[in-house]
């Protein structure tokens, strides 16, 4: 009997951008508490951006970082910890989308 293949259609994947700066421990905290999100969680990934890389970066996010970003046209998610609570809201809302 011969098998069909059923191609699997990929799910698209939520993109999170996380602004911080080298040698920040909250930086590296969030990053750390996002990975551990994973567990349970609809697929992302996460894009860390330098802010001292670009001058007008460290302008706008200077003293904020770590600040998270699921849309960049919308309000961020979090600044300084990771707020899991509106991480998922956003990834719901953003699935649903």
């Amino acid at each position: 009997m011969p098998h069909s293949i059923v191609p699997s259609i990929p799910q698209p994947i939520a993109h999170l951008t996380l602004y911080g700066r080298l040698y920040c421990h909250l930086c590296d905290d969030m990053l750390a508490a996002l990975e551990a999100m994973r567990c349970g969680a609809a697929p992302f990934t996460v894009e860390v951006i330098d802010v001292d890389a670009d001058p007008a970066l460290e302008a706008r996010f200077d003293e904020l970082v770590p600040v998270l970003f699921g849309d960049l046209a919308a309000p961020e998610l979090c600044h300084y910890f990771l707020d899991p609570a509106a991480v998922r809201t956003w990834m719901a809302t953003w699935r649903d989308a």
